[in-house]
């Protein structure tokens, strides 16, 4: 299953000193220094939403930097106040207290550790404006979580941040997600092709060059797996985190979809092919397998294999998929019987599928793998495929909330989505947490907007309005600069201080998905993927009939 790293969240405190700027009052942190002052954000820049102006902007370089205070006016020349009174800490800033057609005008000053500001980043301009369309909308929620992968990387070795806190360490999962967003930035322009493909090479030659082996520090992985978490500077093991097969296949996936999306002539995208390749090739599937049908979930140095394999629907079928295609001690065909021998077939709420309550595990394989027109031999017999599948775990989750057994706050048609996420942690309430339904699975009233992001293209027609809602009428609580944050609690009275990157991952992919099919297009041509799905026995079926409710009864969308 997916493990998210939990983490303090920092908090950012100012003194209350005051001074005069542009005839305002601003507030200055700190006394004089001999410190050198820092040199002001560089490259700002401005997202623009229904009420929302989204600001990022580059680091200035200097070490020690205790944040960023942004100012605000409506005139260029003047007036400017601030609308961070305590610094943030994170390259971007999300002003949701806009009023749509209103220009509102921007800098931003870096602050360091003694309290002294540098002066002022270029002077930018933005206008809130109402979405024309569910396009629009999904432009603007696309552009910021990717975003995330862009702002919250380490630029010299790509690396990619678990969650959107200072001292977060990576995760290879994120990146996985990361390098396929780079090619939809790339289709989108929001970056150049070179952009892309330098920072996709500075993380290739991260992951190909650092060292792997037995010893509990300083390794990035061992046997061609990588661990879980990484240290965004040395990329050495973060903690003492498990050796990853299911992250390591999501990196991988990522990895392989780089090197098919680089497929120009020129030597750097030529050596981005090679080195992709060389890490997928070093991976060891017959020693995951650890001697026995399936493979296992991870490995420590300390303590050897974990005790679990993967064996039942969950998100693993892509890691299945890999083993059984690569070109070197793959995994051999009978695995992918060992896997599917943990299948169930229920009814809930009126829908007949295979069950993993956790809608992630019914997403993640289907970011890169088109599994519309394709069934392997169990899908085949019951007369759907995993898409379908996907598509009535959504639905039956959304009607377990219509339903609202536990009677939690808020719940509805509207208001719904369960998955691994954050949680309150405060009495009566879970923190971090696999939360799912049907069945339900630790439901605690927690929502996570990816829940319904992520399944974007198997119920376009509930996910989207969901998500339309979740932003007009909580954007003030959980809209960030990266998007949504990852989950709330209306109950509660909670709002997760983090974005995180197995979020924001899964709704840029999907949403791509849904709108143009192109990572799923050009995923499909990777040969690895091709021999992995003939090897699990996947045939062509005629399109499927989606069922909605099994029991006949009428929809309550």
């Amino acid at each position: 299953m997916q493990i998210r790293l939990k983490q303090k969240t920092n908090v950012w405190r100012s003194a209350k000193i005051v001074a005069l700027f542009c005839g305002a009052v601003v507030p200055v942190f700190g006394a004089s220094s001999n410190a050198p002052v820092p040199s002001p954000p560089a490259r700002l820049v401005t997202r623009i939403g229904d009420q929302s102006i989204i600001l990022h902007w580059d680091e200035p370089g200097e070490p020690g930097l205790a944040g960023y205070l942004v100012y605000r006016s409506t005139n260029p020349s003047g007036g400017f106040t601030t609308i961070t009174p305590s610094a943030v800490p994170n390259r971007n800033f999300a002003d949701l207290t806009v009023t749509n057609g209103q220009t509102f005008h921007y800098f931003v000053r870096a602050l360091n550790a003694t309290g002294q500001q540098s002066s002022n980043s270029t002077i930018v301009s933005a206008t809130a404006r109402a979405f024309a369309g569910d396009d629009d909308f999904l432009d603007y929620l696309q552009h910021t979580a990717f975003d995330y992968f862009w702002y919250e990387a380490n630029p010299a070795n790509g690396l990619v941040r678990d969650r959107s806190e200072q001292r977060s360490p990576s995760s290879i999962a994120a990146i996985g997600f990361g390098l396929t967003g780079t090619g939809i930035a790339i289709d989108h322009g929001w970056i150049t092709r070179e952009e892309g493909r330098d920072r996709t090479l500075s993380l290739l030659r991260t992951l190909l060059n650092k060292p792997q082996g037995r010893a509990t520090n300083g390794m990035i992985g061992y046997r061609g797996w990588f661990y879980h978490f990484l240290d965004m500077n040395s990329a050495a093991r973060a903690g003492n985190c498990e050796l990853s097969s299911i992250d390591t296949a999501l990196l991988l996936a990522g990895i392989l979809y780089s090197r098919q999306y680089f497929n120009g002539a020129d030597a750097g995208e030529a050596t981005l092919r090679r080195l992709a390749s060389e890490i997928y090739a070093r991976v060891d599937w017959q020693w995951m397998l650890n001697g026995k049908k399936g493979l296992a979930m991870g490995w420590r140095p300390e303590t050897g294999f974990l005790r679990n394999q993967w064996i039942g629907y969950n998100e693993a079928m892509i890691l299945y998929l890999l083993g059984l295609g690569a070109g070197t001690n793959p995994v051999a065909p009978s695995a992918w019987d060992t896997w599917i021998s943990g299948y169930s077939w229920q009814t809930n709420y009126g829908y007949s599928f295979v069950p993993f309550a956790r809608l992630f595990g019914h997403q993640y394989s289907h970011c890169w793998v088109d599994f519309r027109h394709i069934a392997d031999s169990y899908m085949g017999a019951q007369g759907i495929t995993y898409f379908e599948n996907s598509r009535r775990a959504t639905l039956a989750q959304r009607q377990y909330c219509i339903a609202n057994p536990k009677h939690h706050t808020g719940y509805s048609g509207s208001l719904w989505g369960l998955t691994a996420c954050d949680g309150p942690g405060s009495k009566g309430f879970f923190g971090y947490m696999a939360r799912g339904a049907p069945p339900p699975e630790n439901d605690d009233g927690t929502i996570a907007p990816t829940a319904a992001g992520g399944s974007l293209p198997v119920a376009p027609e509930v996910c989207l309005p969901t998500l339309r809602y979740l932003y007009t009428q909580f954007r003030t609580n959980i809209w960030t600069g990266y998007g949504f944050r990852d989950a709330f609690n209306l109950r509660a009275g909670w709002w997760d201080p983090d974005v995180l990157g197995i979020d924001q991952g899964p709704i840029l992919i999907m949403a791509e998905n849904y709108r143009s099919q192109k990572v799923w297009e050009l995923f499909s041509q990777v040969p690895e993927i091709q021999r992995g799905l003939a090897a699990a026995g996947f045939t062509n079926v005629p399109p499927v009939s989606s069922v909605r409710r099994q029991s006949g009864a009428s929809r309550n969308f």
